[in-house]
């Protein structure tokens, strides 16, 4: 066997999602295969500092401890600057759900110093995160989405509630432009609703999106791969409140449930892998995303929302679960994601660094 890949798998982050990020790096560390692989936890507490030692990572971050069983050290005794992480680990596991670890920031951070690392590149990691840019790029690549408004702080004086029901419908979403796990987002039916909406989606964003609600069934789609990305099996989200919040999902274990594989007729349900693809595709994905779509009683689809950073638990996110049902298992999955990493790195070497120069 060949020398063992050193993968550090960074978690925590600044981001509000903090907390889902430890979730799903427990697992990932859990599972990758220990014959292939040295793995180094690498805990990044909320003001963005890193920490690599394990005595450094119970101090600050002790509900980690669990799992630094059978990790390796980069010797610091406290917390260490990402130039000397960098230098000391063959390719980085990002699970930093959300701003600084979701949307690009981290990635080009990896880029400048040669690492290579799962998931999308840095622009596809930008536009996904941002749910208006995201959108924009989607409707012009002919790819339905639910109508939306977009504010920006410095407008809110010029946010009218009346307009917006008149021209959306009479119950809106307000949701952050670049947050995941609907931190932040409210359902919306009256003008009290919609000044709270507005309070608490401008403390995560200065831009902010509101929306028209689609009566729907939520579906989700993974997809995995470089050049030639594949769509998992389908599946449904099930929910038990008035819409698929943070609670829902990460507080009340009876606040919704997964329904894999969803149950929808053989020609949709390609319908929607197929365009699964082509949204990962428009957005410069790479490496790994989840699809959410929105899908009517008569079968009309619509994108909610691409996560290029989804959650990655083995018990219950829907990422890992779909593609286990489609037949890969979590360690192999886990595989996949760092060989295609490995791969975007060799390829991306490849590229000439300085103009030819000819007599």
């Amino acid at each position: 066997m060949g020398k063992k890949l050193k993968v550090g798998v960074f978690f925590g982050g600044k981001s509000a999602e903090h907390e889902i990020s430890i979730n799903s790096a427990r697992s990932i560390i859990k599972n990758l295969n220990r014959d292939k692989y040295n793995v180094v936890a690498i805990a990044v507490d909320r003001e963005g500092r890193f920490y690599t030692n394990k005595s450094a990572i119970l101090k600050h971050m002790p509900v980690a401890g669990d799992m630094l069983v059978e990790t390796a050290e980069i010797a610091e005794a406290d917390s260490v600057n990402i130039v000397n992480i960098c230098k000391q680990i063959d390719v980085a596991f990002p699970v930093l759900h959300g701003p600084f670890g979701e949307d690009g920031c981290i990635q080009g951070i990896f880029r400048y110093f040669n690492v290579p690392f799962s998931g999308p590149d840095v622009l596809g990691s930008a536009v996904a995160m941002d749910k208006d840019i995201a959108k924009r790029l989607l409707v012009s690549a002919g790819i339905p989405t639910a109508r939306n408004a977009v504010f920006y702080r410095h407008e809110r004086a010029l946010i009218d509630y009346e307009r917006l029901c008149l021209e959306l419908g009479p119950i809106l979403f307000v949701k952050p432009a670049n947050l995941g796990s609907s931190v932040g987002i409210s359902k919306v039916k009256s003008p009290e609703d919609f000044v709270s909406a507005l309070e608490e989606a401008f403390l995560y964003d200065n831009k902010i999106l509101v929306e028209e609600f689609i009566k729907a069934r939520e579906i989700e789609c993974a997809v995995l791969g470089n050049e030639d990305p594949k769509a998992s099996m389908l599946g449904e989200i099930m929910v038990n409140s008035s819409f698929y919040s943070y609670s829902a999902k990460y507080c009340d274990k009876d606040g919704a449930k997964m329904i894999i594989p969803a149950q929808l007729p053989a020609d949709v349900s390609d319908n929607i892998r197929q365009l699964a693809i082509k949204i990962f595709r428009t957005l410069c994905c790479e490496g790994m995303a989840r699809v959410d779509f929105f899908i009517t009683d008569d079968f009309r689809v619509f994108v909610n929302e691409i996560n290029t950073i989804p959650g990655f638990t083995d018990e219950s996110s829907m990422y890992p679960k779909l593609w286990e049902a489609s037949g890969l298992s979590y360690e192999k999955l886990l595989d996949n994601l760092l060989e295609l990493a490995m791969a975007r790195h060799t390829r991306n070497a490849k590229l000439r660094a300085i103009p030819k120069i000819t007599a």
